[in-house]
């Protein structure tokens, strides 16, 4: 069992999210890099290299970046195209440079896999193969054609063709390791931050609704009074006038209005969780709380209190409910027919169990339940495109309360049948249980007269 969510985020969705003002600026270190290598080589050790056409093409890198410079926004963000473009330029300019100083017998060569590794970190999938396969093409180029070193002496420098061959081989291995590499990790941190950032959402909209309940509980709380007396006011006047009469007729239709207005507030009270009166909540109530938007769904969910001393009282943290709300969602997506909500508790600890009568969590997927976007291809119910962000999320919120949170297959007997995917939550009882007596708030005393 896995649960629904939305697809695996694409990098190539990303788009314009690369400032161009940073590659600008990484460019002018490389030109740098490149007029200093040049330099050091021909000047300081005398290398005889074609110092006219090397500088020519470090400065059409250079002309580059300031034609970018002062044609566009320091603001411009790179398209996916507009990037790619941009990386392949630079390992064609980078390519001329070492065909015209040795070729990969320069040890610059190296510097090759970094358009590479830029693009297995930040493009989409077309982009890296196009720019891998351009590496590969310009390194095989490389090993057969270029301009050899000349020496200050004028010796010729030459290795041998089994040591070229072993220096094109690493090139090759290297351009596909790093970009397959560099593609992973990316992903893996594309992924969890994506993930990470859906927990917050959920969380925020949690306690959004929690502060609105909060505020119409007040209103309730305080519009009560006024509408009371409203009614009672205008029941006495329309005792004192003559029935039928238009004075009557109004009087009936303030008393009834009145009435109307004290359901209504009384209806959006009970939204109102985060109240004084309400801010702590037996363990019951809160589980009831959380598999209600579920509970009309098809699956029968049960709540199983298994122990029977003193209930906790649960603070009303938006973690908790959404937490819980996500395990039994993703419950009541693989059940056949029932879902059941364990409850037990003891001096010290709390712990809530979530089982269901489905298919359980695939063996294969089972130590990594709990991570985000995981694809169960052998999924018996395809409608479900099970790739786990529930369940992330679910454990993020929960283990932010201090919670212990633990998924397995479950194989009971006892009292009846349970055969299914379990997701089982603890507390420390002192971390997560409300102070019932603080309900109401400190006691305040009188002001001097």
């Amino acid at each position: 069992m896995t649960e629904r969510t939305l697809d695996f985020p694409d990098p190539d969705a990303q788009g314009h999210w690369i400032r161009l003002v940073t590659l600008t600026r990484t460019r002018w270190l490389a030109i740098a890099g490149q007029l200093a290598a040049i330099l050091v080589a021909s000047g300081y050790l005398g290398l005889q290299i074609p110092l006219g056409t090397c500088l020519a093409v470090v400065g059409v890198s250079a002309i580059s970046n300031i034609l970018s410079w002062y044609l566009f926004a320091r603001s411009k963000r790179l398209s996916e195209i507009e990037f790619l473009l941009t990386l392949v330029f630079d390992m064609v300019q980078l390519t001329l440079l070492l065909f015209l100083t040795g070729g990969l017998t320069n040890p610059f060569a190296l510097l090759l896999l970094a358009p590479v590794t830029i693009a297995a970190t930040a493009l989409g999938l077309r982009s890296i193969v196009i720019v891998g396969i351009g590496a590969l093409i310009l390194v095989s180029l490389l090993a057969m054609n270029f301009v050899p070193l000349v020496m200050a002496d004028g010796t010729t420098l030459m290795l041998p063709d089994l040591y070229r061959f072993g220096l094109w081989l690493a090139m090759v291995i290297g351009v596909m390791f790093i970009a397959a590499y560099s593609r992973s990790v990316a992903r893996e941190k594309l992924g969890l931050a994506e993930a990470l950032h859906a927990t917050r959402l959920a969380l925020a909209r949690e306690q959004k609704l929690t502060d609105i309940g909060g505020v119409v509980a007040a209103a309730a709380h305080e519009l009560g009074t006024p509408l009371a007396t409203i009614k009672l006011v205008s029941s006495e006047l329309l005792a004192q006038v003559e029935p039928g009469s238009e004075q009557a007729e109004d009087m009936a239709l303030i008393r009834d209005q009145a009435d109307r207005c004290r359901e209504i507030l009384h209806s959006m009270g009970n939204v109102g969780k985060d109240d004084k009166l309400v801010r702590s909540a037996p363990l019951r109530s809160v589980l009831d709380e959380a598999a209600a938007p579920h509970s009309q769904r098809g699956i029968i969910v049960s709540v199983d209190l298994r122990s029977t001393s003193r209930m906790p009282e649960f603070r009303r943290r938006p973690e908790v409910i959404h937490g819980l709300r996500n395990l039994i969602q993703n419950a009541v997506d693989f059940a056949q027919h029932e879902i059941w909500i364990e409850a037990e508790w003891t001096e010290s600890t709390v712990t809530v169990r979530v089982v269901d009568d489905g298919p359980g969590f695939p063996p294969s997927l089972l130590a990594r339940i709990g991570e985000p976007y995981l694809r169960d291809r052998t999924n018996s119910r395809p409608e479900y495109k099970g790739m786990g962000l529930g369940v992330f999320i679910a454990k993020t919120l929960l283990e932010r309360t201090g919670a212990t949170v633990r998924f397995a297959n479950s194989v009971t007997t006892e009292p009846t049948p349970r055969r299914g995917a379990r997701a089982e939550v603890t507390w420390d009882r002192k971390a997560i249980e409300g102070d019932t007596r603080g309900a109401l708030g400190v006691n305040e005393g009188l002001a001097p007269s």
